[in-house]
């Protein structure tokens, strides 16, 4: 046997008792959201699989395993029912998992009102809700692990994707904080930020824009880009997330795939440089 924060966890067979994990997973009717929920569930954990439209097929493969709820993040008022209820049913969370989210595209002059608040109360505000649900009994337990799903574009800026870029690198600031804030209660977190995989991110569950004819260039580029890219199936990511929170000492970014290493790479170097050549103009700055 070896030890995982806490847990004992045999290397073949189903898991002790004292190895299951309680999961709150948001999104998970398909997508990333439905592998993990369905892979925790293979290796014998409990998960409280959360979507819109509840995901009760998920109960005929393992029981009662699985909670299914009808959950809308950016209901906060239901967000705390369904944490309060997962929590009750269970008797313990170990992991809560904010996945829920959508693509706008659009370039930022072409983003409506209601578009940019939708975006921001889905992607931002919905695991806002949900962390602040879950940390007072992560808190009480004296431990818990919250995984926030980030993207790589929570790191770079990219052309039709601003106010997705926002909500994310929004995602991303809070959750470094809260990291630094629930550390001494014992709690962990981490963003994790998948490159592209195929999924339905970009398809139906996205919402576009009406465009402007100065921004088509982008949009003819974008559309050459995602044809030419052989999308990757998001089954691979299971055994990365199981490892991620198995881990005694999980990270606090974590990238999925390959691909955002050298867009990241380049935007640090980047600002690094740009920071670095413009230095003796913000010293003037100083008194």
């Amino acid at each position: 046997m070896v030890t995982v924060r806490g847990y004992w966890l045999r290397c073949r067979g189903r898991p002790t008792i004292d190895a299951v994990k309680i999961w709150f997973i948001t999104g998970t009717s398909r997508g990333l959201g439905r592998v993990w929920a369905e892979s925790a569930l293979a290796r014998g954990d409990r998960v409280v699989a959360t979507a819109r439209t509840a995901p009760r097929d998920l109960v005929e493969t393992y029981g009662d395993a699985v909670l299914p709820l009808a959950l809308d993040v950016t209901d906060r008022a239901a967000v705390r029912s369904a944490v309060a209820r997962a929590h009750a049913h269970f008797g313990r969370l170990d992991v809560v998992l904010n996945n829920a989210g959508y693509g706008l595209f659009g370039a930022v002059e072409e983003i409506g009102e209601h578009e940019a608040r939708a975006q921001l109360d889905t992607n931002l505000l919905g695991p806002l809700w949900v962390t602040q649900a879950a940390l007072p009994f992560l808190r009480d337990q004296g431990n818990g692990h919250l995984v926030q799903v980030s993207s790589v574009g929570g790191l770079v800026g990219l052309p039709l994707l601003g106010l997705y870029n926002a909500s994310k690198w929004g995602l991303e600031g809070f959750s470094e904080a809260l990291s630094k804030e629930v550390a001494p209660h014992g709690i962990r977190v981490t963003l994790v930020e998948p490159g592209p995989f195929g999924t339905d991110w970009s398809g139906s569950s996205a919402v576009t824009a009406a465009p402007l004819p100065a921004y088509d260039g982008f949009r003819a580029a974008r559309r050459a880009a995602s044809t030419a890219r052989r999308p990757v199936d998001p089954a691979h990511t299971a055994a990365a997330m199981l490892t991620l929170v198995d881990a005694a000492e999980p990270p606090l970014r974590m990238f999925l795939g390959t691909y955002p290493y050298p867009l990241a790479e380049q935007a640090y170097a980047e600002r690094l440089d740009t920071w670095r050549r413009w230095r003796t103009v913000a010293a003037t700055a100083d008194p």
